[in-house]
């Protein structure tokens, strides 16, 4: 066997593994806030806009890569929830703020425990150590990410 053939396979399985953890992940999480009566799809949207204060469809569409019309329609119905108000921007009324209403608020505070309980019973298995070189590879990955992202866009990709 070739030392291509090699890293070639062991990048994909690399690949594999990340997109395995992500997708299990994810699923394991949505059921969980599922039982709890909240989604994590729509909760994902309202934590990044609660850190945020308010943001523009445009923020939210560079934070999770959706196509305008997805984000219109995920806030669409976070707005008819009563989870997120859009606000007119007093110098340019072309541009809506959304922001989380009380009841937007709550849900993102209540749903801390669960996200947290989670998130410590699946790192549990690493020590220290493992974590913290967990955070540095994937950290390492993110770098190399961002720069093919630029990349692509810059059309060298």
């Amino acid at each position: 066997m070739s030392n291509t053939f090699t890293l070639a396979s062991e990048n994909v399985e690399a690949a594999e593994a990340l997109r395995d953890f992500y997708q299990t992940s994810q699923r394991a999480l949505n059921r969980l806030m599922a039982a709890q009566g909240a989604s994590f799809a729509k909760t994902k949207m309202m934590i990044f806009i609660h850190r945020q204060g308010k943001v523009r469809s445009t923020d939210l569409m560079e934070a999770f890569g959706f196509a305008p019309r997805t984000i219109t329609e995920a806030v669409d119905a976070l707005e008819k929830d009563g989870l997120v108000e859009r606000v007119a921007d007093a110098g340019d009324r072309r541009v809506k703020h959304i922001s989380l209403t009380a009841a937007g608020v709550e849900v993102v505070q209540l749903s801390e425990p669960i996200r947290k309980r989670f998130g410590d019973q699946l790192f549990e298995v690493l020590d220290p150590a493992e974590k913290k070189q967990l955070a540095q590879l994937v950290g390492r990955l993110n770098v190399r990410l961002r720069e093919l992202e630029k990349n692509i866009a810059d059309g060298e990709g």
